[in-house]
């Protein structure tokens, strides 16, 4: 398996307006569990469906909830299936804010060892629904899925 901790995405493809950066704000628990799940490939709060070519995951936050840092290396995209808005932390010590309407979808894509680590938290005042793909089939070993 390739180690995906070093090797992040240089120019991040994230979303939104950056409100910190250099870790500010952050609490010594969440840089904690960012060093703790560096290489952690649970992308979604729920895996729907899985087979040789693709992981389909549903993430659902409830307003203040927060889904733990992840670690994406596969190619994949998200689709945001309910209007809200978020807060993301990325492995780089930088803070977003994003908006989302139904139907916003992203693509990522990773070369060989390439690797986007970060968080996700509903900062706004309904349940933020997301649907996210990984593509097996590209440059990177999928990451483990562990209970």
């Amino acid at each position: 398996m390739t180690d995906h901790s070093t090797a992040h995405l240089k120019n991040l493809p994230i979303a939104g307006d950056l409100i910190g950066e250099n870790f500010e704000g952050w609490s010594d628990s969440i840089k904690k569990e960012f060093k703790e799940l560096s290489t952690d490939g649970h992308v979604g709060s729920k895996l729907l469906f899985e087979n040789h070519r693709v992981r389909v995951w549903e993430i659902r936050l409830q307003p203040g909830q927060r889904w733990h840092a992840h670690c994406h290396a596969l190619d994949y995209f998200w689709t945001a299936i309910t209007a809200g808005r978020s807060r993301q932390r990325t492995f780089d010590g930088a803070t977003r804010e994003v908006s989302y309407q139904p139907g916003d979808t992203r693509f990522y894509a990773f070369g060989p060892g390439e690797s986007l680590l970060h968080d996700l938290e509903n900062i706004g005042e309904t349940e933020l629904v997301f649907s996210t793909v990984e593509l097996i089939e590209g440059s990177n070993t999928p990451l483990p899925l562990s209970d």
